[in-house]
């Protein structure tokens, strides 16, 4: 054998030993019938999995699928993701329109209870909960380079996800298909929205059956938005008449990025801040409480987090957020949810930790993806 051909497959061996380090499937899933937590087989259709939206697959984004408990065959098939970002998927599943919900009761240390929710869209609907961007809920990466997401990229790997997810479940293709979420997400949705409006506008296959898109109380714009906040507030009752007409004339309409010079509409803000101090501004008629993070400490065989500091009251829809910790954390539900072992070492609700760095240009032109995406 020449030198040449021995370089030639030492090279060989080493490119085939690279691919089978990421050797994980593109498409992986599971069906779950118990959860630990709940009475008895889950009377709906739940299937767990991770998708690979890299070129190497280090980059596995988690998923839960509901099917609808109508007609799945023809009912819409819902692809959802939480704000944030970093936000699981699991906050939709069991605190806002999924099919669980938790009991609210006081903790004593045993595995939190789940209970069925009786308004769950998956009546209706087929749900993909996901969870991203990377390093969201259960998603992961295997290399640091993978844990490096934006807005644009998470948008684009959430595409790539769907475009895989129907690959693999072909049964959905002729489904409607709709692209949905919350909070931060309205800046990513329309971007997904445009790409799969482009997908098909070329021939992509798999061609998606895009019929719309759904966001609730979302990020639209920097400026635009941050400057709506005091005339909101003062339709909702929380200032006076005469501190919002002071505040409009001194600050022309403008409440961000003041000039300091401006002596009275800095004067006026500083009174609008004290009056919505104590407010829970994401839920106004709600009690302003604390959230929730729990510290990762081992205690015992099935649990790998410790106490949190402080715990809300059962007024506050946190403490439902700390008993999700406690039940996702336990390591007989990520058995049950067939959560890869050793990848995700504390789940975090809302991980504020993930190495992430918002498009201000994407911000600031997502009315442009709005608008084109609905002329479409």
């Amino acid at each position: 054998m020449t030198g040449l051909s021995q370089l030639y497959l030492i090279s060989l061996c080493f490119y085939l030993l690279h691919l089978l380090d990421f050797s994980e499937f593109v498409v992986s899933q599971s069906i779950v019938q118990y959860l630990p937590g709940f009475n008895g087989p889950l009377p709906f259709y739940l299937e767990t999995g991770y998708v690979s939206v890299s070129e190497f697959n280090d980059v596995q984004l988690f998923y839960y699928f509901v099917k609808s408990e109508s007609n799945p065959t023809k009912d819409p098939l819902i692809l959802w993701l939480s704000g944030g970002p970093g936000c699981s998927a699991l906050t939709a599943l069991a605190f806002e329109f999924g099919p669980l919900h938790f009991k609210i009761a006081e903790y004593n240390g045993s595995l939190p209870t789940l209970e069925l929710n009786p308004n769950s869209w998956t009546r209706v609907a087929n749900i993909l909960f996901l969870d991203s961007p990377v390093g969201t809920g259960f998603s992961y990466s295997r290399s640091f380079q993978g844990s490096y997401t934006t807005d644009t990229k998470s948008a684009q790997q959430s595409y790539s996800f769907i475009r895989k997810w129907l690959t693999d479940h072909p049964e959905f293709l002729s489904n409607p298909l709709y692209i949905g979420g919350v909070s931060y997400s309205g800046v990513i949705i329309p971007v997904i929205a445009q790409h799969i409006s482009d997908g098909v506008e070329v021939g992509n296959k798999p061609l998606l059956n895009l019929k719309g898109y759904l966001l609730g109380n979302p990020v639209t714009g920097g400026e635009l938005e941050t400057n709506s906040k005091v005339p909101f507030a003062y339709r909702m009752g929380l200032l006076s008449d005469e501190l919002f007409e002071s505040a409009k004339k001194n600050c022309g309409g403008n409440y961000v990025n003041v000039n300091p010079s401006n002596v009275q509409c800095t004067k006026d803000l500083q009174a609008i801040s004290e009056c919505t101090s104590r407010i829970n501004s994401p839920h106004i008629l709600e009690p302003s409480c604390i959230l929730v993070t729990p510290k990762p400490k081992e205690i015992n065989s099935s649990r790998i987090i410790h106490s949190p500091p402080h715990t809300p009251g059962f007024e506050c829809r946190s403490y439902g957020y700390m008993l999700s910790y406690y039940w996702a954390n336990d390591k007989r539900v990520r058995m049950a949810l067939n959560v890869r072992k050793g990848t995700v070492l504390e789940w975090i609700r809302c991980n504020s930790g993930i190495n992430y760095l918002a498009d201000e240009h994407l911000i600031n032109t997502s009315f442009v993806y709005l608008t084109a995406v609905i002329m479409i």
